[in-house]
C-alpha cells in the first residue's frame, strides 16, 4: 500500500523529460530535511490527515492530507480521470521509501511508462525500465547519506544549486561513489539569478545540462 499525497495531469518541467505530457503521483513521507524543499506538506505522515483518494487529486492547495491506495487503486484512478498523459512521475516526499516494483509493472502493464524523483538516500526498489531521476541530497539535517547503489541506478542526475559549494558537493560525491554519470542537470534553487548565472557557467565548463524548472515559469504546477 502507499500513501498518496497527490495526483495531478500536467507537462514534466525538468531534466530529460522537460515538455513530456506527465500524471505525477507524490508520495507521502520524508525523513530528508533538504532546506530548500518545495514540498515540505509531504514530509510527515499523519492519520489525523488521512483522506479518501479521490481528495488527492488534483488539489487546489498543498496539503499534508494524504491517502492509501494499492497499485490497483492507482491504475483505477488514472483510468477513472480519463488522463491521457502515459508517462507516470512518481514523486515526493521520498518515493524511494516504499517498494515501487508493484506500481510500475502494473503501469508498464497498462501502457504507461514510469519515472521515479530521489534523493538517492534509500534503495531503489524498482523496474529496470523504470527512468530514475536521483537528486543527491548531500549533508541534510535528516543524517542521510547518499547511496552509491542510488547513484550507480541513476538514468540521470538532477542536482539544485545555488552556490559554488554546491557544484564542489557534487563533485565530491561522483568521487567518493566512483560514479560518472552520463546526464548530469543543474539545476538553480528558486530561479534566482546568481544561481542560474553559476548553473549555465558551471553547464559550459563541465559540458552538463541545465534544468529550469519550465512549470514554474509557466505557472503549472
Amino acid at each position: 500500500m502507499y500513501k498518496i499525497n497527490e495526483v495531478f495531469e500536467t507537462i514534466q518541467g525538468e531534466a530529460s523529460y522537460t515538455g513530456t505530457p506527465s500524471i505525477f503521483l507524490r508520495l507521502q513521507g520524508c525523513p530528508v530535511g533538504c532546506s530548500w524543499c518545495d514540498t515540505k506538506q509531504t514530509w510527515d505522515v499523519d492519520n489525523v490527515y488521512k483522506v479518501s483518494l479521490d481528495e488527492t487529486v488534483e488539489k487546489k492547495a498543498d496539503s499534508d492530507h494524504w491517502a492509501q491506495a494499492s497499485a490497483a487503486n492507482i491504475l483505477a484512478l488514472f483510468q477513472s480521470r480519463g488522463y491521457t498523459a502515459k508517462h507516470v512521475v512518481i514523486t515526493g516526499g521520498e518515493p524511494c521509501m516504499y517498494d515501487l516494483n508493484p506500481v510500475c509493472n502494473l503501469l508498464h502493464e497498462n501502457g504507461f511508462s514510469t519515472q521515479i524523483e530521489t534523493s538517492g538516500t534509500f534503495e531503489i526498489l524498482a523496474p529496470a525500465q523504470t527512468w530514475v531521476t536521483v537528486s543527491p541530497k548531500i549533508n541534510m539535517r535528516g543524517g542521510f547519506e547518499v547511496l552509491t547503489t542510488a547513484m550507480q541506478r541513476a538514468n540521470e542526475i538532477k542536482h539544485p544549486v545555488a552556490m559554488q559549494k554546491h557544484v564542489e558537493e557534487l563533485e565530491e560525491l561522483f568521487v567518493k561513489t566512483g560514479v560518472n554519470p552520463k546526464l548530469v542537470y543543474l539545476q538553480p534553487i528558486s530561479q534566482k539569478e546568481s544561481a542560474t548565472k553559476l548553473a549555465i557557467k558551471t553547464c559550459i565548463a563541465k559540458n552538463w545540462r541545465l534544468s529550469i524548472q519550465v512549470h514554474k515559469y509557466l505557472g503549472i504546477n
